[in-house]
């Protein structure tokens, strides 16, 4: 498509690169020590995504930036078809199959990217005044950010729901808004919330509520906490970490994966997990104060730097606790598949903003 410029590499952000390798390389080998059969399926899911990571890498994202609307529509039209022709799985209507291929699609987890590409497009077009946004642009903004919102939801995939709604007024608020409009946010979140537990709020859902503030927690949260114990302070060798072994810790690659890794590696590996995560999460939102005029790099950082934070903070939550269950996966380490490859074109898409931002300038532009 077009011929390679050798000052991408000059501007190639490898800190990102070298935070997140720690994270991939610990989660195989304890999946190994689990499951070699799944060992195996996530080197596949490793290969594919690094494949997928080169082809958006190189795609000029900043010479079609009108494109980024029709894949924000697209992605909404896929969770539109969610609601008519889903598939059922546990009783979530979330997955379309693919015609004549036998396989489910997450419309959900596609859109992440897109949602994120989209809020930095209308930023980037209507940069926040000095003194941040008022009702008329926060209104405009609000609109993309709670039409997926509400179709996630109706699914029902709440959690999801609310780490996009979370991150995308988290970004408004990272780039500026009115003091007034977030008085009136705490102010609506807290008189509205009694009614949405009453009416929006699903039976299945509640009972998590319900559960997670019972004074006995659900049986995947006892396994977990037994598991998290049992690794004291420096964790257990692999024959001796009994609740992941012997199958009591159930999801112990997936969901559970965090308490697999503090009974093999205890507190102290627990705490060291969590400081690569915050590390991770902090270079993210460095490039936001690094890159003030742009504002496609600054939405983007901001907003996967949010999406990690939420998503780790609520699975680790989940498994010690003190939030209740929910399909969130630990971000770049639990198994799977679906997850992993869209974390991965997300930095993808960061890496390529970075690394052309000088775009016009590039030889390969000039012959094309």
């Amino acid at each position: 498509m077009f011929l390679f410029d050798k000052r991408i590499i000059t501007h190639f952000n490898f800190e990102l690169i070298i935070l997140i390798l720690p994270l991939i390389l610990l989660s195989h080998h304890l999946i190994a020590e689990t499951s070699a059969m799944l060992a195996q399926k996530q080197l596949i899911y490793y290969l594919f995504s690094m494949g997928v990571f080169v082809v958006v890498f190189f795609f000029p994202f900043r010479r079609y930036l009108n494109l980024i609307p029709v894949l924000y529509w697209l992605g909404i039209f896929l969770l539109i078809l969610v609601e008519f022709f889903g598939v059922t799985k546990l009783g979530a209507t979330r997955w379309l199959e693919l015609p004549f291929l036998g396989m489910t699609i997450q419309p959900s987890e596609l859109f992440k990217p897109a949602f994120l590409l989209m809020l930095g497009f209308l930023i980037h077009n209507r940069p926040p005044p000095v003194d941040g946004y008022k009702l008329k642009d926060f209104s405009f903004f609000s609109f993309f950010i709670l039409l997926p919102f509400i179709l996630i939801a109706k699914e029902p995939d709440l959690g999801t729901a609310l780490v996009l709604l979370l991150v995308g007024f988290g970004v408004l608020f990272i780039m500026g808004i009115s003091k007034r409009i977030i008085i009136s946010i705490i102010l609506i979140v807290g008189f509205s919330s009694p009614l949405v537990y009453t009416y929006l709020i699903k039976d299945y859902q509640k009972k998590r509520i319900v559960d997670f503030i019972s004074e006995e927690p659900s049986y995947h949260v006892q396994q977990s906490i037994i598991a998290i114990g049992s690794g004291g302070l420096t964790g257990k060798e692999k024959n001796e970490a009994t609740q992941t072994q012997l199958k009591f810790l159930p999801i112990a690659t997936s969901d559970f994966i965090f308490a697999s890794f503090v009974e093999r590696y205890g507190f102290l590996g627990a705490i060291g997990l969590i400081i690569l995560y915050l590390l991770l999460i902090i270079h993210l939102l460095m490039l936001n104060n690094a890159f003030k005029d742009d504002y496609l790099i600054r939405v983007f950082s901001s907003g996967v730097g949010l999406l990690i934070f939420l998503n780790m903070s609520i699975n680790i939550l989940m498994v010690i606790g003190f939030a209740p269950v929910v399909g969130l996966p630990l971000p770049l380490f639990s198994y799977g598949g679906s997850s992993f490859l869209n974390f991965i074109v997300m930095i993808a898409i960061l890496e390529n903003l970075l690394a052309y931002r000088f775009l016009s300038s590039y030889d390969f532009v000039k012959k094309m």
